[in-house]
């Protein structure tokens, strides 16, 4: 059985300070899926590309005008994003400890960009996304496969706890599909194999030392792939789900893997649903995957649509708080709708 059959968060969260942060998402899925926060608002360096200056080995990141550069020696974007890391790990082990959770047993989960993602939104020297480079993107996938394996387990040892990791890849269907434009309309990006995104993520698998979660927002995600790798669970909008993903739903959970159905609305809607409405949306899903509701019990969980980083702060408390519901009420009772 998977950890990931309950509910969690996406993993980004409205505005600036880690604290208080830390303890809404504590207090709200401390008996879940918790997870260490992601403050964007904080800029350079706090978004999800920006985040990975503080994990890479070996390799650093630097701003250009369009985004992040991979560069050789680490400078100031590399000392901001690792002391925001800090930042929030600390706030967390606070919460953690506050709530007298230390040594409990309930998993936390940590957050990275994706190899593919990550390879498609950094900068070679050259101005080229590294994708285009296989060299660049074997080595990119190897630091960050390292740099995320020693960052779960330093906190998996402050809080004294079980650490999984979700790697974030808006960007794998696009890679896949060749839709990544280039530097100019004369150098496009050519389309990712398929056995190639496997294996980068196959690589941080292996590494991570815990079980994997794979989140993608966007739509047409490449099921076999997934179903071939070592994930453990992917959390997916179920807003963007086609027949043909059911069907890869269905395969992919069939082992005893998990899926996270994100069915919370990112902001708020003008009249905020009943956890009972939510728990019928999940339900609407599920009951197309061919399974017994008791049979997926443990292997579907219930999260926001995507991260909450545009949320109002009340919003995004009380949309985790919702998912913590739904997925509390499925479990006790899986023919609930």
């Amino acid at each position: 059985m998977t950890i990931f059959g309950t509910a969690t968060g996406i993993g980004s969260w409205p505005g600036t300070e880690a604290r208080p942060a830390a303890e809404v998402v504590v207090g709200e899925l401390a008996d879940a899926v918790a997870h260490l926060v992601e403050l964007p608002a904080r800029g350079v360096g706090a978004d999800m590309l920006g985040r990975a200056g503080a994990l890479l080995i070996d390799l650093a990141v630097d701003t250009v005008p369009r985004g992040y550069r991979i560069v050789a020696r680490p400078g100031a974007v590399t000392r901001r994003a690792v002391s925001m890391l800090n930042e929030d790990m600390d706030a967390l082990e606070e919460a953690w400890e506050t709530a007298g959770l230390r040594g409990c047993g309930r998993v936390v989960k940590i957050q990275a960009p994706g190899p593919v993602t990550l390879a498609a939104g950094l900068e070679l020297a050259n101005g080229h996304r590294a994708v285009t480079d296989p060299g660049a993107v074997r080595d990119l996938a190897a630091s960050l496969a390292e740099g995320v394996a020693a960052h779960r387990a330093a906190l998996a040892r402050r809080l004294d706890t079980p650490v999984v990791v979700q790697f974030d890849e808006p960007s794998l269907p696009a890679a896949l599909g060749g839709r990544l434009s280039g530097v100019t309309a004369l150098s496009p990006v050519a389309p990712l194999d398929e056995a190639v995104a496997g294996a980068l993520l196959d690589t941080c698998v292996e590494a991570a030392g815990a079980e994997v979660m794979l989140h993608s927002c966007a739509s047409e995600l490449p099921w076999g792939l997934l179903q071939r790798s070592g994930i453990a669970a992917v959390s997916v909008d179920a807003g963007t789900l086609h027949a043909a993903d059911l069907d890869g739903i269905a395969a992919f959970v069939e082992p005893g893997r998990a899926v996270v159905l994100g069915v919370v609305p990112v902001t708020a809607p003008q009249r905020w649903p009943a956890a009972e409405e939510v728990a019928a949306a999940v339900i609407a899903v599920t009951d197309r995957l061919g399974f017994g509701r008791s049979v997926l019990r443990d292997r579907v969980g219930v999260s926001p649509a995507c991260g909450l980083a545009g949320a109002t702060p009340q919003w995004a408390r009380a949309a985790i708080g919702l998912a913590h519901k739904v997925a509390e009420a499925l479990a006790e009772d899986p023919d609930a709708s």
